[in-house]
């Protein structure tokens, strides 16, 4: 093995726990990037001196925030857009579960805008996922559903699950996008998202501000610029047959037309304080939300992520190459709310992080179109030499939250 390989996707050859919460140094930056290749290079969640992570020293810095001037702040936002002729003067993207049911509900119920709520379709929905979202609409929505392409999507979740081990990468571009596309087509100029990536580690010198920096749009639409599925966009279109107007759903939107309608992405959670675990209480009173009836596999959650059966595939990969599994997530996120113990955590993950997701394991076979002998070896060849190791024949962590 190569020694510029012993550590894969650029990630630290040490490996380091957080003194706080139980997330590895390991945890690559949510950042949705246009240009993502297999092992390239990416940042990865700050420590600071003391061995604590960025998304642990920005829920202290919650507590010192004056959530009252913060939310005086955004009901000076919403006078601003609100519109007074029935037309939409918002827009908020997601999929019906609790935090896009909470965004959406307190924005339109509490400070009285017309939010149009949009959705980037999941891969394949599961039967919680799906009546979530009819009782997400039916809570008082107008919504609309985008499904991408069927077979350009199928491919490209194939391609970026083989190239990158990351099956939704092209998902997460769409996802990104949907809102600013629906701001560009119908000239509504005001969006708002959930949390800030603050809250988890990410873009830490943007923590304070209220908005998101710009990225998804470009003053050039530059197809040479796309790489998806950890390839081309030239090379799709070359190899595989995919024509350009396929691949519209995921370049960056006109920017010109963005900055003539004025477009601005808010995130909600610098103005209210965002606490997950209160996001599922306030929807399931006020949207009917429903949690499922089994924990999530990979972790001991109920509420989370729950409306794509491929939603587990991704924690799993991110398992595989980062060594972070779903309860690492999910435990982290607790710690930080104050709603579990560091050593609750650690129990947490220990039990439930390497848990293999079997439930939608053959329909997810299917959609991607391969076998599980291939699946096992895209699997095995994206493990980290500094991460893992074999013990009798059967894959292990080289390192371990204690």
């Amino acid at each position: 093995m190569s020694e510029t390989l012993k550590a894969y996707y650029g990630l630290p050859e040490e490996v380091k726990f957080c003194k706080k919460c139980v997330m590895s140094n390991q945890r690559p930056s949510s950042v949705v990037e246009f240009k993502h290749r297999p092992f390239d290079k990416k940042p990865t969640i700050n420590f600071d001196d003391e061995g604590v992570c960025g998304a642990c020293r920005y829920a202290e810095m919650k507590e010192q925030i004056d959530w009252d001037r913060r939310e005086k702040e955004l009901a000076a936002l919403c006078d601003k857009y609100r519109s007074d002729d029935g037309n939409y003067d918002c827009i908020v993207p997601g999929s019906g579960g609790k935090d896009s049911s909470f965004v959406s509900h307190i924005l339109k119920y509490k400070y009285g805008m017309n939010p149009l709520t949009v959705t980037w379709s999941p891969h394949i929905y599961t039967e919680i996922g799906w009546e979530n979202f009819q009782s997400w609409i039916h809570s008082g929505f107008d919504n609309i559903l985008y499904t991408p392409n069927g077979k350009v999507h199928r491919l490209l979740t194939r391609l970026a699950f083989e190239n990158l081990c990351h099956p939704f990468q092209p998902f997460i571009i769409g996802q990104k996008l949907i809102a600013p596309r629906f701001s560009a087509l119908f000239g509504i100029p005001l969006i708002f998202y959930g949390e800030n990536p603050a809250e988890y580690g990410d873009n830490m010198a943007e923590a304070d501000r209220p908005t998101m920096f710009p990225s998804f749009y470009s003053d050039k639409r530059n197809i040479d610029e796309l790489y998806l599925g950890g390839i081309s966009a030239r090379e799709l279109i070359k190899k595989y047959g995919v024509s350009i107007k396929d691949l519209n759903p995921y370049l960056p939107v006109n920017g010109d037309r963005l900055k003539e309608i004025g477009t601005e992405v808010h995130y909600i959670s610098y103005y209210l304080k965002w606490d997950p675990q209160e996001n599922y209480y306030y929807a399931a009173e006020h949207t009917n939300f429903q949690a499922n009836i089994e924990r999530t596999e990979g972790s001991y959650s109920k509420y989370s992520s729950i409306d794509d059966a491929i939603d587990t595939f991704h924690y799993y990969t991110a398992f595989i190459k980062f060594g972070i599994g779903r309860a690492t997530y999910d435990a982290s996120q607790e710690i930080r709310n104050g709603k579990i113990t560091r050593e609750e955590g650690v129990n947490l993950v220990h039990q439930f992080d390497s848990e293999f997701p079997k439930k939608y394991f053959n329909k997810v076979l299917e959609y991607m179109g391969i076998t599980e002998e291939r699946f096992c070896e895209v699997i095995n060849n994206s493990r980290s030499p500094h991460l893992w190791e074999k013990e009798n024949g059967d894959w292990k962590l080289s390192h371990q939250i204690t």
